[in-house]
């Protein structure tokens, strides 16, 4: 989101200066176009915050050189001079590229601040450390800019959601949320112990797929190379001096035949192969694919197990936090359900449970047993704190109890893979090495005879 200053005259001739936000200037002026002609007052300029590079000296020090994001140029002249500089220069910066910040410093940091506020420290000093101590360059900017906001008395919510880049949806959701919390420590903690599993989780299912995929693909790559373009090369010797392949070396032949038809219809069996997968690939990323994908990818053997304990998981540790004791929490419901990372459970507790407690008036338990997504421990462990009047900790206890479960099992699942295709990879080693040989075999014709 990028910040713009609009300028105007209202009706009655005062002048209006706001500050907004946008994802781009051409949105920046849809919002003002609307609203001046339901308020009836003319835009003067709308104006956007980029960064400018200057170049100041004081006295007889030597000049120095920084940063400093402003509306224009001459906002960043003034500045400077207000504070006693000589300004030598001021440059608009034309490449702002910030880069990215990597997951585990997002996690470090709201950990850390975690672990400071429960020292008592409070939450400026924490921002204010962690910005001296941080060394990538975007998220110094970040902190210090949510240092600021806080500082001008923002919103929480409106403080975080600038930085959903950074920090993803829901945590600036978890964020923001602190900030008006009873006890800010435990938000961060469970916050960063989502980003921690949630983490840990990618990771291994990149272990658990998309390596064990890449290898299978590597190995039939070299495998297609060999028999449509080595092997030919040495198998047409025999039948360039008369063998007679199919007779001495049928293994021979049919791989022979087999790379001859490959190299006849190599586009359309490329096609075949690729044009499915994308479609399926783009389909998936659409709403009612992405729907229908997490529905049906619990139902995978062993891994489908995981990945719905883990969702069950992730909803229960944001449960624990967000759960205050008193009423229906209904909005409590609605965010563990969008941060489980699985859409049809999300669609579920919206639409079947949060339903049901709303008009029908049925109880929390009831209401999460007829969505059909939750598994019976998971259902046993909410009606036993229910019934004991310690929903929040049964919430946790059941969080914490899936994550040794899911870990344990995907370590062994990783382990399998590993098995499986080391031994896809001797298989075809084995098939080579063995058509390969089968030359050996063979006996050309002695010169002269019939």
């Amino acid at each position: 989101m990028s910040e713009f200053r609009l300028q105007a005259i209202s009706p009655q001739g005062k002048a209006i200066k706001t500050e907004f936000e946008a994802t781009s200037k051409k949105e920046a002026k849809n919002k003002v176009d609307k609203l001046s002609r339901k308020k009836g007052f003319k835009v003067k300029s709308i104006d956007k915050k980029e960064t400018y590079q200057y170049k100041v000296q004081k006295g007889a020090k030597d000049p120095v050189t920084g940063e400093q994001e402003a509306y224009s140029k001459e906002e960043v002249e003034k500045a400077l001079v207000k504070l006693g500089y000589k300004v030598i220069r001021v440059n608009k910066k034309w490449f702002d590229f910030k880069g990215s910040v990597p997951q585990k410093e997002v996690v470090s940091f709201i950990s850390l601040s975690a672990d400071l506020l429960e020292q008592q420290l409070s939450f400026d000093e924490i921002l204010t450390l962690l910005y001296e101590d941080t060394q990538n360059q975007r998220m110094k900017e970040t902190i210090k800019e949510i240092q600021k906001d806080l500082k001008d008395g923002k919103d929480g919510r409106e403080v975080y959601s600038k930085h959903e880049d950074v920090f993803g949806k829901f945590a600036c959701y978890m964020l923001s949320v602190a900030s008006t919390s009873g006890n800010m420590a435990l938000v961060f903690k469970s916050t960063a112990k989502f980003m921690e599993r949630d983490q840990e989780f990618k990771s291994n299912l990149r272990k658990a797929l998309l390596m064990p995929t890449i290898t299978v693909l590597a190995t039939i790559a070299v495998l297609l190379f060999y028999v449509g373009y080595i092997f030919p090369a040495t198998a047409e010797v025999f039948l360039d001096i008369g063998i007679d392949l199919y007779e001495q070396a049928p293994m021979t032949a049919y791989t022979l035949d087999l790379s001859y038809w490959l190299q006849d219809n190599w586009i359309a069996i490329t096609l075949a192969h690729i044009i499915p997968i994308a479609g399926i690939y783009y389909w998936i990323k659409t709403p009612q694919g992405e729907l229908w994908k997490d529905k049906h990818i619990t139902k995978l053997p062993v891994l489908g197990d995981i990945i719905h304990k883990t969702s069950i998981e992730i909803f229960s540790r944001v449960f624990y936090t967000l759960y205050s004791g008193s009423g229906q929490n209904i909005e409590v419901l609605k965010v563990a359900a969008e941060a489980c990372r699985n859409k049809y459970m999300e669609k579920q507790i919206k639409e079947v449970a949060i339903k049901k407690m709303l008009k029908d008036g049925a109880g929390l338990i009831e209401s999460l047993r007829a969505t059909g997504v939750f598994t019976e421990t998971a259902i046993s462990r909410f009606k036993l704190g229910a019934e004991s009047g310690a929903l929040r900790e049964n919430a946790k206890q059941l969080a914490e109890y899936y994550e040794l479960q899911t870990t344990y099992k995907m370590d062994t699942v990783i382990d399998m893979i590993s098995l499986f295709i080391n031994l896809f990879i001797m298989v075809v080693l084995i098939a080579i090495t063995i058509v390969s040989s089968e030359a050996a075999l063979i006996k050309p014709k002695a010169p002269g005879a019939p």
